[in-house]
């Protein structure tokens, strides 16, 4: 229990009726989960405004309300506090509330469209064998060291995030490593932590069926820099044209990486077959389970920001050297006639783009691609035709088929995906609305050293149609068929 000046230093505050020394017992923005003595705070979400449950909170017990418009009349029992925004008052007062955690250990942030869940968990497997306490923020889980805890979202709600840092304090993590969505920055979920570093990965066509267009995706992005205190750093990939953008205006330490220009940090790839990827880190030669282009830009940002904090070198390279690939990216199997079978969630056009092309430099030749692609319901449908065209001309065989439909039909989908297909490509694309059935089928389809790649939902663990999530697993189905 806190009192409500305890909890509201940090927030901006237009105007005042009641009692700042009110005590709340809890803090919440959902109206479900009022209890006596709560302080009830009023957000316009996507969905809901929490404006319109106000009266009924103060009737289940709200003892302080946070709004950004007051309402006609007032409970003398209740202190009313107007704010310009209440996202963002949520996250101050969240931090405040859990003791302000992300400033008691060190808060690396990774944004980025493509490579966030790699190089996080790269982070933390990292710095637990550099022997430190840590915590992991990202799509797959949550975890405080060897405790997992399952990820709804990439970034959890303020409430929920401040609880976790604070368990991670608690629990003695000096680091947590973290993936910051746009989606989190533009809610401000993330407002009122105190990041240690930032880092940013690419920025390609995603999510646009929120931002609406790319400059804004891109503000989006951008405003996570621009918020890092003058005590972080702000770790950028130059080979992204918008590298560069991403930290012109940040108050942060600027640095640099990079595989094909010069700067703070330089890669360069070696050799690159299936097994691994051959890296030159700063003119020390290293070899690495890990594969593909994609992957020496996740390596890369890893090494910089371990450097950044104040590791060795050396043995950063050492240790980064025998860690294996992330669950969900570029995930493989071989069978025992030698069918090599990768699940990755490439979901975006650039990232089934950047899988396609690591497989086409690894191949032979002789080998056949047989490619299982759909794209999710309720979600920008712009990528749909792209997220075709790109696997038909880079495949040689190509199953449509559904991701996650959602509340949409799987087959308007597919006939969305199918106007990309240009016409010399048709021949070598099948349509299959049930996804087992077409992994199946690829598995039916491949000879002894072809090559099947599920794109789309990688790590998940689940199908969601009509709105229901149904246990499913792309690696699961693929080892069914082929083990």
């Amino acid at each position: 229990m806190k009192k409500l000046s305890d909890i509201l230093y940090s927030t901006d505050i237009i105007s005042l009726k009641g009692d700042l020394s009110v005590i709340i017992s809890g803090v919440t923005f959902d109206s479900r989960k009022v209890e006596s003595g709560s302080l009830f705070i009023a957000v316009k979400g996507t969905h809901t405004d929490g404006h319109k449950y106000i009266c009924d909170v103060i009737g289940l017990g709200a003892v302080a309300i946070i709004c950004e418009t007051l309402p006609d009349e007032f409970n003398p029992a209740v202190t009313y506090v107007k704010v310009h925004d209440s996202s963002s008052a949520l996250g101050k007062i969240a931090s405040a509330w859990y003791g302000d955690p992300s400033s008691k250990l060190r808060l690396i942030g990774i944004t980025g469209t493509n490579g966030k869940t790699t190089t996080v968990t790269l982070l933390f497997n990292l710095f637990r064998e550099l022997g430190y306490h840590a915590g992991l923020l990202s799509t797959i889980s949550n975890r405080i060291d060897g405790d997992i805890i399952a990820s709804t979202h990439t970034t959890p709600d303020a409430l929920q995030l401040n609880g976790l840092l604070a368990l991670m304090v608690e629990r003695g993590c000096g680091y947590c490593f973290m993936e910051v969505s746009s989606h989190s920055v533009v809610q401000n979920r993330i407002a009122g932590l105190t990041f240690a570093g930032g880092i940013f990965s690419n920025i390609t066509h995603d999510h646009l069926d929120f931002h609406k267009t790319f400059d804004e995706y891109l503000k989006a992005k951008k405003r996570f820099f621009d918020d890092l205190p003058e005590s972080a750093f702000a770790l950028t990939n130059i080979d992204d044209r918008n590298g560069r953008v991403m930290i012109q205006n940040t108050r942060a330490g600027k640095h640099t990486y990079s595989l094909l220009s010069m700067a703070d940090f330089k890669g360069r790839i070696i050799e690159s077959p299936l097994d691994g990827i051959h890296l030159d880190v700063d003119g020390t030669e290293t070899w690495f389970r890990l594969v593909g282009q994609f992957n020496a830009y996740n390596i890369m940002a890893v090494y910089a920001a371990a450097v950044l904090l104040g590791e060795d070198k050396l043995e950063v390279l050492t240790i980064l050297s025998k860690l294996g690939s992330v669950e969900g990216r570029f995930d493989y199997l071989k069978s025992p006639d030698n069918i090599i079978a990768i699940v990755d969630y490439a979901h975006t056009p650039d990232a089934l783009q950047n899988v396609l092309d690591t497989i086409s430099s690894l191949r032979t030749g002789d080998e056949t691609l047989i490619t299982v692609v759909g794209c999710g319901g309720d979600r920008d449908r712009t990528k749909r035709p792209v997220m075709a065209r790109i696997a038909s001309r880079m495949s040689d065989k190509v199953i449509i088929t559904s991701d996650n439909p959602r509340t949409e039909e799987p087959e308007a989908i597919i006939r969305e995906m199918l106007t990309g297909i240009e016409s010399d490509c048709s021949r070598k694309v099948l349509t299959m609305t049930d996804r087992r059935e077409a992994i199946r089928t690829a598995c039916a389809m491949a000879r002894p050293g072809d090559v099947i790649l599920v794109a789309g939902k990688g790590h998940e663990k689940y199908q969601e149609i009509n709105g229901v999530r149904h246990h499913f697993d792309d690696k699961e189905q693929l080892t069914e068929f082929l083990m």
